[in-house]
């Protein structure tokens, strides 16, 4: 039987060119000050004469969910620089208790790859190399296993997300995550293939190039999971024009929250806002991240991602990366307790927040301003996501003046039913 120790970090490469996502450290210096941050450089190849696979060795392999291949993606690719793996049984227990990895480096979400018990037995019985594989069947990377624990969902539960057990992902994690976690560096094979927006997908590598060959020094990113209206366009417009920096458009096309709108039709919709910006002033590019909607340790996690992209800024609104309400109506998280808490940590983290209060329309004015310029006695005009779901349903009209025409008429048609 296998027996799996903590030593993987030390792992080579097996044979050829085959190559693990190793934490390849250098020194960069960042905006906030003469502070320097560490930073990771990693570059994969797979084996040419045999894929990379050691026939020797006999791998149990998994067809990875849909957050497990974007969790692996952004180990792989850099977006989750400061790992090299999933994270073994101390770095989780060490980030649900203190949001920092074992050696002191704040990492806020456990990234925990999940099995179930007849994969933990095989691990076990064989020679502990997980080979994590697309819903195609395709070979794209080697977990090799250090150790093997039972989930205390419990636990990450409480310490991560607050326990409230109205929580989108506490219920996820009771319902539908594995009893077993393996931890273990990941090896590459090949990164994950998409038949759409190629052109949009470029790794935190190539984002930094572009950065670097525009000139652009000061960069803002904008995290989003919902389609953009005029608020967010005026948010974002405002931000980049505050501090003089240029527009890092990243939405999340991974797994987000239950009833969230598809990444295709959100896509469409970023299309359709790009002519609302100066020209060459935003890159739009997407981002493979699985979602927990953790709130404050949530929003800490987007700031790391969109720093080891070469941003320098961060765009960190009202309950950013919030689930909601529970059943009671009570908001899991407090409205600006994400903003605090980068905020408390922002020489840590590398980049520099920028808060921004809710925008609301003023209809006398015919534009968009901060909930806190409003003048006292002037009633703003506001629409909630639950009101454009409703009015799309119905067929009732969208004022014009909440969102671009290009955009509602994308949405009506992905919401209609179809023939």
């Amino acid at each position: 039987m296998m027996k799996f120790n903590n030593v993987a970090r030390a792992l080579k490469p097996l044979t050829g060119k085959r190559m693990f996502a190793t934490a390849t450290r250098s020194t960069v210096g960042k905006n906030t000050g003469n502070k320097e941050f560490s930073s990771l450089s990693v570059d994969y190849e797979s084996d040419p004469e045999n894929g990379g696979l050691d026939p020797s060795v006999k791998y149990t392999s998994v067809a990875a969910t849909s957050r497990q291949l974007c969790d692996f993606e952004l180990i792989a690719n850099g977006g989750f620089a400061q790992l090299d793996g999933f994270l073994n049984k101390a770095e989780s227990e060490s980030v649900c208790a203190n949001y920092r990895l074992t050696n002191g480096e704040l990492w806020p979400i456990p990234i925990n790859m999940d099995i179930d018990e007849k994969t933990k037995a095989h691990l076990e019985d064989n020679d502990g190399k997980l080979l994590l594989t697309d819903a195609n069947g395709v070979e794209r990377g080697i977990l090799h296993v250090e150790d093997i624990w039972k989930a205390d969902k419990k636990m990450e539960a409480e310490l991560v997300y607050g326990g409230n057990p109205d929580h989108c992902e506490i219920i996820n994690l009771n319902e539908n995550i594995n009893e077993y976690y393996v931890g273990g560096q990941v090896e590459v094979l090949s990164l994950p293939e998409y038949e759409d927006y190629k052109e949009l997908r470029r790794t935190p590598k190539e984002v930094k190039q572009f950065f670097q060959d525009n000139k652009w020094d000061k960069v803002v990113a904008f995290q989003t999971r919902n389609p953009m209206h005029f608020a967010h366009i005026e948010l974002t417009k405002l931000a980049a024009e505050r501090i003089g920096a240029k527009l890092f458009l990243n939405p999340v096309v991974g797994p987000t929250k239950p009833g969230d709108i598809p990444y295709d039709v959100r896509m469409k919709c970023y299309h359709a806002v790009l002519d609302e910006y100066p020209k060459d002033h935003v890159l739009l590019n997407t981002l493979p991240l699985a979602m927990r909607m953790g709130g404050p340790r949530e929003a800490m996690l987007h700031a790391l991602i969109r720093r080891n992209h070469g941003a320098t800024h961060f765009i960190i609104g009202r309950d950013h990366a919030g689930p909601g309400s529970d059943s009671s109506g009570n908001d899991i998280y407090g409205a600006y307790e994400a903003r605090d808490f980068l905020e408390e940590h922002k020489e840590e983290v590398g980049i520099e927040p920028v808060p921004f209060e809710e925008m609301v329309y003023l209809e006398k004015e015919q534009k968009y301003f901060p909930r806190s310029a409003v003048p006292e006695g002037v009633k703003p005009l506001k629409i909630s996501g639950t009101d454009v779901r409703r009015m799309l349903k119905t067929g009732e009209e969208i004022p014009s003046w909440f969102s671009p025409p290009r955009v509602v008429k994308i949405l009506r048609e992905a919401s209609s039913p179809k023939a």
